[in-house]
């Protein structure tokens, strides 16, 4: 049995920096100050970042190093660059996979923002000890607390679709499971696709289990499958298919069309694991069945289904409790305004790109008051509730099984939703921050 060999082999940062605490940053070798830039820009990749934000982290170490720095960014890559007026280093760089880890994020942006005022008292290689102490900071939450984000989550997104209160139950229990097995893979470095279809069949299998259980113990013909996609809404790869779109807007090609192939492989693999899973058991993707309730107890579950699911995407993207009430309360406001416009009669791509710029807005508007958090830990995971996740599992579905007309019609609703969703970002960021305006 041949030995496992590590495909992405380590970087030693400390054996390119010298380990001399009379030596400050400022005063360091080009290829120490490099290695630096260099690393903060793939740790801030690594944690979900787009090409925007990890740019203009490099660049504001560069300055403080006295350095120019030109970078090409990937998902999971970057190239960069480094210019101190006599000479150049080049360097190319790569994660092993990527993720979301917005926590960490905050931890970074806390390391740049006072990296100026340190980088003429600290060595390079105390940097870098910093860096070591943010890159082993663990979860901020156990896995069975984000077991039951997970479900929690997908419930809330289950009501939000029109389920009722046994499908949200079903969707609970069924998400959980299949987040834990995805949790437990990703544990043990298991590849993309196979924690991905491992997670999908479990959900499903539970779910539909739940649903055949249900009816044997109730003595009832009553259909409660329709609810059974919403238990897989967990693996919606909303944080790189909202980032990517960012990225295009900013003209960061490489880096955005990345994240959207990355969340269109995951959604495909998702999706077709679902459908052949199902398909087997003869079900298909149905509407749920109309359930009354006056008008002003609708707006208000709304409101608080919205911050459950918020927060529970939240916790999965490893945000501290305060950052994720926060974006819970973002996206429990915008979601409620994106709803309240499509009960009006307006299309759902125009209300997604009011609620996404609202998020924008209301991020803007508070982060200044909540703590130093990055503004896409509040946005990002506020607006992931108005991913269209049922539409592209759908239509994949029906495309899979041959229903074409169906099939590209719900996946062109999906379309029209995603496009608007970062584009409602992108014009609040414009409307609220010159350095993302103004093209330099």
């Amino acid at each position: 049995m041949s030995k496992f060999r590590q495909q992405h082999m380590t970087i030693k940062w400390h054996e390119i920096s010298q380990d001399d605490p009379d030596n400050p940053a400022v005063s360091s070798l080009l290829s120490e100050k490099a290695s630096l830039v260099g690393r903060v820009g793939l740790m801030f990749l690594a944690s979900g970042a787009g090409a925007y934000r990890v740019r203009a982290a490099m660049n504001k170490l560069s300055r403080a190093l006295n350095i120019t720095c030109n970078a090409n960014i990937g998902i999971k890559s970057l190239e960069y660059t480094c210019f101190d007026g006599k000479e150049s280093y080049t360097n190319a760089l790569s994660n092993v996979t990527t993720g979301v880890n917005t926590g960490k994020l905050q931890y970074l942006e806390v390391f740049c923002d006072g990296f100026t005022e340190r980088a003429d008292r600290y060595s390079i290689d105390d940097f870098h000890r910093m860096l070591d102490t943010i890159n082993a900071s663990g979860s901020n939450y156990n896995k069975l607390q984000l077991c039951l984000a997970a479900g929690s989550a997908c419930a809330a997104f289950a009501f939000l679709l029109g389920a009722d209160w046994l499908e949200m139950i079903f969707a609970f229990f069924a998400a959980a499971a299949g987040f834990f097995i995805r949790k437990t893979l990703l544990e043990r470095k298991i590849t993309l696709f196979a924690n991905v279809f491992a997670a999908v069949l479990t959900s499903c299998l539970v779910y539909l289990f739940l649903v055949m259980f249900m009816g044997r113990f109730m003595m009832t013909d009553e259909d409660f499958g329709a609810g059974y996609i919403c238990s897989i809404l967990f693996l919606i790869p909303g944080f790189p298919l909202i980032t990517g779109g960012i990225d295009i807007a900013k003209l960061d090609l490489r880096s955005g069309i990345e994240r959207i192939v990355y969340a269109f492989l995951v959604t495909v693999v998702a999706a077709v694991t679902c459908a052949f899973t199902v398909l087997l058991l003869e079900y298909a993707p149905q509407e749920f069945d109309t359930f009354t309730l006056s008008y002003p107890v609708k707006l208000m579950l709304r409101f608080v289904m919205s911050f459950i699911g918020v927060y529970g995407f939240s916790m999965l993207f490893n945000s501290p409790a305060k950052m994720a009430m926060t974006a819970g309360l973002i996206g429990a406001v915008a979601n409620s305004v994106k709803l309240l416009i499509t009960d009006a009669g307006f299309s759902a791509n125009m209300a997604a790109f009011v609620g996404a710029f609202l998020a924008g807005l209301l991020a803007t508007a508070i982060k200044g008051f909540v703590g130093i958090y990055p503004r896409i830990t509040l946005t990002v995971p506020s607006i992931v509730i108005m991913v269209p996740g049922m539409f592209l599992y759908k239509g994949i579905h029906f495309v899979t099984s041959g229903n074409y007309t169906s099939g590209f019609e719900w996946l062109c609703k999906a379309l029209v939703i995603i496009m608007a969703l970062p584009m409602g970002l992108v014009f609040s960021r414009i409307l609220t921050d010159k350095n993302f305006r103004i093209s330099s």
